[in-house]
């Protein structure tokens, strides 16, 4: 007996001092965690609270909520009753130890409150279903307020959902019981390893949070992303032309050309084999050639619209050059897109019909109605924006992506948080997400003039109201055959506006409606059979009365799209095309140098490849046909091209205007 009373003495002893030290263990911890804090509040003391001026948006909102005070009091009545119903509810699951009939009910989309211990135990439940019936009162609060002008409202309505987001229990490591979980498991050290990478990311950014989504290091372009193999053929200042290498014995005989958006880089049509458009396109039988934009830093300030419209015709000049073909297919995608149908405007108004197809993947030419983006647009955001350009000479990608993951808060921002900050996991894996983060700069001149021009006064819809270069661009004019693909769930270019645009051009166009959203709805293989389309040739005034009029078909639109382009060459064939057989020497492997160029780091500089002079006009002009144009192809056996140099880490002194 004495002997099992010794033992259980020192059994307790034990424990106890086992528990003293978790208890010391987490109390260093979290004297960690208040260090490194009011270390970065020291260092960051003058941020910019307000970058997207909220402050006048809610005052005009309060002025109309006090105007109509029935409806604040309606509202806050209808919250008092169900707050009562949710207190009485929560006292009868603690006193019987079961659940309840809701009061609040959670989406089935809302992912945040999957845990267990959100629906079993009593205390977390109360927690989520206060936060649920606080959300829907806010929500009805914002909606009644009567006489603002819509941009006033649909601000405070966008901003207002994305505080709901940020404040939500899961968000908190004392309310999420994930979290709860894991301190008891680590004994708290998850919340030093989250703040110390939250701080790496905020030092990052400069002060801005930019959350890590998935382990950068375990990417390389060229070997596990960006992989199909092809050879870069033509470079200059502005981009590196890209000709993939074909799998097939014959091609088409027109050759594709792609041009990417410059605000992220082309491999998201090239992550992995499985998903890859651009190897998809090359087994088809395609000739693929894609633009790879420079990412410019400080010394492209002075670059301009102008100069990426002009890249996409000398990109064109280079394919014909190599392939000895003035007849291609055109892919814009997103602003690529608008990019496109510029140059095709600029192009009519000069003669050039070597354009025989256009393709525009989530495109936006009409800009009335951008969706959720153009809260981020106006006069005083523009100008705060421009004065950030004019102090680096360029727009950080890093903003514009930030934009762009506000659109869908919880999964591209606080599902990250939690799990790399709360958690304190290490980001995992992911080559899209690894791509997300991969982004670019922007010249300060281009950026400025696209966000004012297009977004903010809509000009490129209205016909002859921009000019590039003093010539007059007019959509209507364009009259090749044209395809538009959007996706039904796109909250960067909403596909009823793209639809808009599509309806601009004087010649045919398909409008094409896939499933998903801006990126999965593209980047949709036919091996992967998910999602459906609609496909019609007939584009009423009313995108509603298209949508329900239009068949669903099941599975990818790519073979829907390979089919139309492959009918308007009458699948005209040729011997396959080698990159380096043509005109144009090999430079490199793809995905070549400029992708490869980071945020941070300085843009490589290129010696520009110089194509052959032309030796008479290769376009038709208005009394001839393109086919019966002399062509301008330099021999095939004697290649005249400067080949490029390896890129050189020095920058130029005094940065030289693009050849193009």
């Amino acid at each position: 007996m004495a002997d099992n009373k010794q033992a259980a003495d020192k059994q307790a002893d034990i424990g106890a001092l086992g528990y003293a030290s978790v208890t010391k263990e987490m109390q260093d911890n979290f004297k960690q965690v208040e260090e490194v804090m009011a270390g970065f509040s020291k260092a960051h003391e003058n941020m910019n609270l307000d970058p997207f001026n909220l402050k006048t948006a809610y005052s005009d909102w309060a002025e109309a909520i006090a105007k109509n005070p029935e409806k604040l009091i309606e509202t806050n009545m209808a919250f008092w009753q169900k707050s009562m119903e949710l207190t009485q509810q929560a006292m009868q699951s603690f006193m019987s130890g079961q659940a309840a009939p809701k009061v609040m009910e959670t989406a089935k989309s809302d992912r945040r409150f999957s845990h267990e211990d959100w629906e079993n135990k009593p205390a977390f439940d109360m927690i989520k279903q206060s936060y649920l019936l606080m959300s829907d009162w806010t929500r009805k609060l914002v909606a009644s307020a009567e006489g603002l002008d819509e941009r006033t409202a649909e601000r405070v309505k966008f901003f207002t959902e994305r505080g709901l987001d940020a404040i939500s229990p899961t968000n908190f490591a004392m309310t999420n019981p994930a979290v709860l979980e894991k301190i008891r498991e680590t004994k708290g050290a998850n919340l030093v390893h989250g703040l110390k990478n939250m701080l790496e990311d905020l030092e990052a950014g400069n002060g801005q949070l930019r959350i890590r989504m998935t382990d950068t290091k375990a990417f390389k372009l060229g070997e596990n992303v960006a992989a199909t193999p092809g050879k870069v053929v033509f470079q200059n200042r502005m981009f590196q032309l890209i000709q993939y290498t074909p799998s097939t014995e014959k091609v088409l005989k027109r050759p594709l050309m792609i041009v990417p958006p410059w605000i992220n880089k082309f491999y998201i049509l090239d992550l992995q084999p499985k998903n890859s458009m651009l190897k998809w396109l090359v087994d088809q039988g395609h000739t693929v050639y894609v633009m790879s934009w420079v990412n410019p830093d400080e010394t492209y300030a002075d670059t301009g619209f102008e100069d990426y419209l002009q890249a996409v015709i000398t990109a064109m000049d280079a394919v014909e050059c190599d392939t000895g073909e003035a007849d291609m297919n055109l892919i814009g995608y997103c602003i690529g897109g608008t990019l496109l149908s510029s140059t095709l405007a600029y192009l009519k108004a000069k003669g050039d019909n070597r354009v025989k197809s256009a393709t525009f993947f989530t495109t936006m030419l009409d800009f009335s109605e951008p969706g959720e983006l153009g809260l981020f647009i106006d006069e005083i955001q523009i100008s705060n924006i421009e004065a950030q350009m004019n102090e680096q000479g360029y727009l950080d990608g890093s903003t514009m992506s930030g934009a762009f993951n506000l659109l869908r808060a919880n999964d591209l921002i606080w599902s990250f948080y939690v799990n790399n900050y709360l958690l304190g996991n290490d980001p995992r894996p992911f080559d899209l997400l690894y791509w997300n983060s991969d982004s670019t700069r922007m010249p300060a001149k281009m950026h400025s003039w696209y966000l004012r021009n297009l977004y903010k006064d809509n000009k490129l819809c209205q016909p002859k109201a921009l000019s590039v270069e003093g010539v007059e661009l007019d959509l209507s004019t364009i009259d090749v055959p044209a395809c538009f693909i959007s996706t039904i769930e796109d909250h960067i270019a909403p596909w009823k506006s793209t639809y808009a645009g599509a309806r601009l051009f004087g010649g045919d166009v398909r409008f094409i409606l896939g499933g998903s959203g801006h990126i999965a709805g593209i980047v949709n293989p036919p091996a992967a059979n998910k999602y459906n389309y609609r496909v019609s040739n007939e584009l009423p005034e009313n995108p509603d009365a298209w949508l329900a009029n239009t068949q669903i078909n099941a599975g990818s639109w790519w073979p829907e799209w390979d089919g139309w382009v492959r009918t308007l060459s009458n699948n005209e064939q040729v011997d396959a095309r080698q990159p380096g057989s043509g005109k144009l020497a090999v430079i490199e492997n793809a995905p070549g140098t400029y992708v490869k160029s980071r945020l941070g780091e300085a843009t490589p500089v290129l010696e520009a490849t110089i194509l052959p002079e032309k030796t008479a006009p290769v376009v038709a002009t208005p009394q001839a046909s393109v086919a019966e144009a002399p062509q301008a192809a330099a021999p095939k056996a004697a290649p005249q091209q400067t080949v490029a140099k390896k890129p050189v880490a020095k920058k130029p002194a005094t940065p030289k205007k693009p050849k193009v």
